[in-house]
């Protein structure tokens, strides 16, 4: 089973998130600031496979957990869920370090595609190094 962090302090839509995200069969970790989901990474060790982070949160903000993520050298993939939506905003997002972007309101089937897809790539980056005992091979060379 998957684990997800969320971090979204509107009450309404982390409950909605969480809810669906747990119907889907992913076990879900929820914070309700910035402060929190700091608190919540820092306690289970980074062990998240995916983090869903809202910019706008009170105590610390979206691009404070992901920096705070991304100082680790952790490579946990990180979805800005947001209502942020200007193309400024969408690119600051994904150069601070996030893996995906998605504006509020926002469809529930987009979400899961868009984490599933983030699942698919391994934490985000794609091996072109194929292993089987003491044989590797790396396909690029």
């Amino acid at each position: 089973m998957k684990n997800i962090l969320v971090a979204e302090d509107e009450t309404a839509i982390r409950e909605f998130v969480v809810i669906n995200l747990e119907r889907a069969g992913y076990n879900v970790t929820e914070a309700d600031c910035g402060e929190a989901a700091l608190e919540t990474y820092e306690q289970k060790g980074g062990d998240f496979d995916i983090a869903i982070l809202d910019i706008m949160m009170p105590k610390a903000d979206g691009f404070a957990v992901l920096s705070f993520i991304r100082q680790r050298n952790d490579d946990t993939p990180v979805l800005f869920l947001t209502a942020k939506d200007s193309v400024s905003d969408r690119v600051k997002g994904l150069d601070s370090g996030a893996n995906d972007y998605l504006i509020k309101p926002f469809s529930l089937e987009e979400l899961c595609a868009r984490l599933r897809s983030m699942l698919r790539t391994s934490h985000g980056q794609i091996s072109n190094i194929l292993s089987v005992g003491d044989l590797t091979l790396d396909c690029s060379t």
